[in-house]
């Protein structure tokens, strides 16, 4: 159900990120203040110029770098003059153009100085406002208990200055956030809430985002006569209010209220013995498939119209689904044809996504790895000042007990930063860092690629709990770093439920084919153990192995990660999305280098997107 809050979620952001903005006005305001900031005298003027600059980028999805550069600018020229009121308000559009682009990290510090700067000033409007965009970067990556946290602020403080608007805003956040943590009941009762603020304060936009989200979550919880009556009302308002993104996602919402009234009824006629619970085109029960099928096409018709993938996605698959039990098996395939193309095209944009997240997730642990390098750097110097000072004193003895201190306790730290080091970067790589303070990225000519992922994670993820998720995620990524350590093989990452690793880097190593191969077989072996031990509460996996070229270094220059670059990376991943549940794919490179130590099948060509036909096999002993 999280695709189906989509519209909610963007119409609840622009409501949360427009308490201090205007409403856009395009590319004339931006070149008009372009104009004002080349004569503008370097005062509090050209902040304030400076900042809308950089806020109108940010509204008009055109270049969220300029956005982000003209933000730094009024950053630097806040601090310079001391305007803390500017400087604060440059961090939140800065931060917000960060988050337009996906840069999560920097939008987090760009808005977290914002709101140590208001909080001073116990400025309440704008620490709500702060709070809010905060918790909107939290929830687009899945953190919700941060996101949450962040919310009940915002929502505490615009009841204390008594904003209905903003308060309707934060309400309808806290439901989508309930709602992911599996708490729906939460999620129902603070929709509930928010659509009573938007009804007191005549709110059309707002009462229809409520109807569409109650649809949403009362169809989630199986209650059909109260999502579709919520769908119908959203529906209504979205006609009459020409909102032609909201009538899609209402159409689609109410296609799939019918389609389960239609499952619902089908269930509850198979518990009697000789009924079918196959329905038959043109039965008393088929006005449930037809209402179906008819408002999915009108959803997708509209998606087609304003060149919307994921909604026309997986508006295909339930269209397919409602032709094939309404007796109309003939249409269904060209539905399916139509899903899967779109599902290819967003596939890339899903990778792209668990690669930023990774970088979210590994912040605190890079923060930590600084501030201990920082700190060993002035405890030396502490250390060689306290040892000059002995020399100059008769009380030696002291001196070389408090020196003694001190070196214990810098070999301490410097230990904690060496496993901190290492658990980032391979160990070469670290040795070259610590000893120049730059690394230069290498390439590597023979070495074997390793990509894993989980079946069905999606699925898997809305079925646990967030922390049933995450442990589960540690114990297997734990184990196949104890698989790879033991056959000599990098790991690079993990990637959301993905997991990759090279062999053959930053040391050679003939034997690198061979000990994926073997570690991959006892990662697969592992999983298969788990599935039987534990079912439904683990996951299924997926394999795919290539041998090739590249290179190898470190990414940033403060948020540094070791990361590897090539088509051999790309082979890898293809080989994995083609392989199947508990299987290893392997490429034809491969299977050359390991054919005589392992026993496999050829698969034949196989289509790889973006790769033509490709030789594939798969380990089978």
């Amino acid at each position: 159900m999280k695709m189906i809050l989509r519209y909610v979620v963007m119409f609840v952001l622009v409501l949360s990120t427009g308490r201090i903005y205007a409403q856009k006005r395009g590319q004339p305001l931006i070149d008009s203040l372009l104009k004002e900031l080349a004569v503008a005298k370097e005062d509090t003027g050209k902040v304030n110029i400076l900042i809308a600059v950089s806020r109108t980028y940010y509204y008009n999805d055109t270049n969220k770098n300029e956005g982000v550069k003209m933000g730094k600018a009024a950053i630097e020229l806040a601090q310079k003059l001391k305007f803390d009121k500017g400087l604060a308000m440059a961090y939140f559009v800065t931060g917000s153009n960060y988050f337009a682009k996906s840069d999560f990290a920097n939008a987090l510090d760009n808005e977290f100085d914002a709101l140590r700067i208001y909080e001073s000033g116990n400025d309440k409007r704008r620490m709500a406002m702060v709070c809010e965009t905060i918790c909107s970067i939290y929830r687009y990556q899945e953190d919700n208990p941060a996101a949450l946290k962040y919310c009940l602020q915002a929502l505490k403080l615009d009841e204390e200055d008594g904003r209905k608007t903003e308060r309707a805003a934060d309400m309808g956040q806290l439901s989508l956030i309930y709602s992911n943590l599996g708490d729906q009941q939460q999620a129902i009762a603070y929709a509930l809430r928010a659509l009573a603020v938007n009804e007191d304060i005549k709110s059309e936009a707002g009462i229809s985002v409520s109807y569409s989200h109650l649809c949403s979550l009362n169809l989630s919880l199986g209650d059909l006569d109260k999502a579709l009556s919520y769908g119908l009302k959203a529906l209504a308002c979205k006609e009459k209010m020409k909102d032609n993104y909201g009538r899609m996602v209402d159409m689609h919402n109410i296609g799939e209220c019918y389609l389960a009234m239609y499952k619902a009824s089908a269930r509850s006629r198979t518990v009697h013995p000789g009924n079918k619970p196959a329905r038959q085109k043109g039965s008393a029960h088929s006005g449930e498939l037809n209402n179906a099928v008819s408002y999915f096409k009108q959803s997708i018709a509209i998606c087609e119209a304003l060149a919307e993938l994921t909604w026309r996605e997986d508006g295909y698959k339930l269209l397919s689904e409602s032709y094939k039990l309404n007796g109309d098996p003939a249409d269904a395939p060209e539905c399916m044809e139509h899903y899967m193309a779109i599902r290819d095209s967003l596939f890339s944009r899903e990778k792209e996504k668990k690669v930023v997240k990774i970088g979210m997730e590994g912040e605190y642990q890079r923060k930590r790895l600084v501030d201990s390098l920082v700190a060993l750097k002035g405890q030396k110097a502490a250390a060689l000042k306290l040892q000059k000072q002995k020399s100059y004193t008769w009380m030696g003895l002291g001196g070389i007990l408090l020196l003694a201190g001190f070196s214990f306790f810098i070999v301490k730290e410097r230990r904690k930063s060496e496993k901190l080091l290492l658990n980032i970067l391979p160990s070469e790589v670290a040795a070259e860092l610590k000893s120049k303070g730059v690394t230069k990225a290498k390439h590597f000519g023979n070495v074997t690629v390793l990509f894993t992922d989980f079946v069905n994670f999606t699925k898997a993820s809305e079925r646990l709990s967030p922390q049933t998720l995450i442990d589960e995620l540690h114990e297997c990524f734990k184990v196949f770093d104890e698989i790879t350590a033991k056959y000599n093989i990098e790991k690079i990452k993990t990637i959301g439920d993905a997991y990759l690793a090279v062999c053959g880097l930053p040391t050679a190593d003939p034997k690198h084919a061979e000990n994926v191969v073997s570690a991959a077989k006892e990662i697969s072996a592992f999983m298969q153990e788990r599935l039987a031990k534990l079912g439904s509460s683990t996951f299924q996996i997926r394999l795919g192995i290539h041998s090739g070229s590249v290179v190898a270094g470190i990414v940033g220059v403060k948020k540094f990660a070791y990361d590897i670059w090539g088509d051999t990376v790309n082979t890898a991943a293809r080989m994995e999305q083609n392989s199947e549940a508990g299987k290893i794919n392997i490429s034809e490179v491969t299977y050359e280098l390991v054919k005589d130590k392992f026993s496999c099948e050829y698969r034949g060509e196989i289509e790889a997107k973006g790769k033509g036909q490709l030789k594939m096999y798969f380990v089978v002993g």
